[in-house]
């Protein structure tokens, strides 16, 4: 497995799941993270964004995932972030985290997420 690990961290991007009905029609922000298990060694030597993950396209793949069809739980979402991240070429493991800073609870609190980590 490789050592090298390209990371996005942060995206922002508002999506509508959640288990209450007001969280599907309201909206809220998420947060995702992504790490990438992949060697980076052909791109390095060539230099060409052709030899290595596309962050940029993946990123907007990414988002059409979490502004897309609602779930329920952000563990449906983490899955079908990880699922997404291993179709791009080279991939070995991805790790996402699944931000969700104003998830509907009671009390005070900074962040709830979920983190999955899935290989090929």
């Amino acid at each position: 497995m490789s050592a090298d690990v390209i990371s996005l961290k942060g995206l922002r991007v508002f999506g509508y799941h959640g288990v209450y009905e007001t969280e599907r029609s309201a909206g809220q922000e998420f947060l995702i993270d992504a790490d990438l298990h992949v060697s980076t060694a052909k791109a390095a030597a060539s230099d060409d964004v052709a030899d290595t993950v596309h962050y940029g396209d993946l990123a907007d793949r990414m988002v059409a995932v979490v502004a897309g069809e609602p779930v329920a739980l952000i563990e449906t979402l983490a899955e079908r972030l990880a699922a997404l991240c291993l179709e791009e070429a080279g991939v070995e493991r991805a790790a996402v985290t699944v931000h969700k800073p104003d998830a509907p609870i009671r009390h005070q609190f900074s962040d709830v997420s979920v983190r999955i980590e899935r290989s090929r």
